[in-house]
């Protein structure tokens, strides 16, 4: 398997993917003139061709057939160009010494304080693929990425995440907050906002901040709550730094993690070292492995052992990062790998 920058060729694939990911895909919508759209705009971005503000870097997982299996991206910067909204979780004191009452309340601020900052997102893999590494590759591998090109990001990176919805896409948190100023139904303005429309956020939302013990029972229990399908995806970032610090997201109440690019994890361990060919042992753990370039980058997950400055993997591993014996890499151990090594 390799993570590699999406190309227009891989339009037909792609289009079977968002159209199997249903509703939890909404930043990429089955609508296949604005995925063309995407695409070449990512080739664009990966040719340094935009500025950061319209960065969009989209990648897909391929395996050895080339077939792709999954697709996920990274946002050069969000709110550059038009606002970024989220809420942020704070309280209200409220208190009446006549009375003896003290009332500390959760208010959502509607809030523009992730501008500017770059984000993870798009992250989808076929089911018949979760297995092995794979999930991990495809995710991890945006971390590597940036580990490698830390001047195209901001210092934080952000991810929102699916927040709780029924099997029909209906969402309690909407229903008590958004349908009111939206008059549309959730499924809706979700796609308005994958499509990129977001103006109406701010022609309708209300700028006051919103007591929680006002929504519906069923509302205040999922803020800040994933969707039991993201919670993979939540618990790989929760290893590699992110946390959830009060931010959610406006629609669907998902919460919103963050990291700063130089607490994360792949980043802070990751290392350069000379690819040397070799059999690796049968005890080698996993490494993540990045071939440095940008436009034409491979990522792999594969079985490898570091001697020094080198780290010795097999032909085919260094056939699918496109390198030869004495280049270069960056590459950091997979987390589960460094938690087994700890425990030994």
């Amino acid at each position: 398997m390799i993570v590699r920058p999406v190309q227009v060729t891989d339009l037909p694939a792609l289009l079977a993917l968002v159209r199997r990911a249903g509703r939890g895909l909404s930043s990429l919508p089955a609508n296949e003139e604005r995925l063309i759209h995407r695409l070449r705009w990512a080739k664009r971005t990966f040719a340094e061709q935009v500025e950061r503000a319209d960065a969009d870097y989209l990648f897909v997982l391929e395996d050895d057939d080339q077939q792709v299996v999954g697709v996920s991206a990274l946002i050069g910067a969000v709110g550059l160009r038009e606002p970024w909204y989220n809420y942020r979780v704070g309280l209200t004191v409220s208190s009446s010494a006549d009375l003896g009452i003290q009332r500390h309340i959760p208010t959502l601020f509607l809030n523009n304080e992730m501008t500017g900052q770059s984000e993870l997102c798009s992250l989808f893999l076929r089911p018949d693929q979760r297995q092995d590494n794979h999930g991990r590759l495809l995710s991890l591998g945006r971390l590597l990425f940036v580990a490698e090109f830390p001047h195209l990001f901001g210092d934080k990176l952000i991810a929102e995440l699916r927040g709780s919805a029924d099997e029909q896409g209906c969402s309690p948190f909407w229903d008590s907050v958004g349908r009111h100023f939206f008059k549309m139904d959730f499924q809706h303005a979700d796609h308005l906002s994958g499509l990129g429309s977001k103006s109406f956020i701010a022609e309708l939302m209300p700028r006051q901040p919103l007591y929680t013990c006002l929504l519906t029972e069923q509302a205040q229990a999922v803020i800040g709550k994933p969707h039991p399908n993201t919670e993979p995806a939540l618990k790989i970032l929760t290893a590699e730094g992110f946390a959830h610090k009060g931010y959610i997201d406006i629609f669907d109440a998902g919460p919103v993690i963050e990291a700063p690019v130089s607490g994360i994890r792949t980043v802070r361990n990751s290392q350069l070292l000379e690819l040397t060919i070799g059999p690796p042992d049968d005890l080698a753990p996993v490494w993540l492995i990045h071939n440095r370039r940008l436009e034409n980058c491979r990522l792999t997950a594969t079985p490898a052992r570091q001697v020094g400055n080198s780290l010795i993997v097999d032909r085919l591993t260094a056939k699918r990062l496109q390198l030869q014996p004495g280049d270069s890499v960056r590459a950091v151990l997979l987390h589960n790998q460094l938690q087994q090594a700890v425990a030994a």
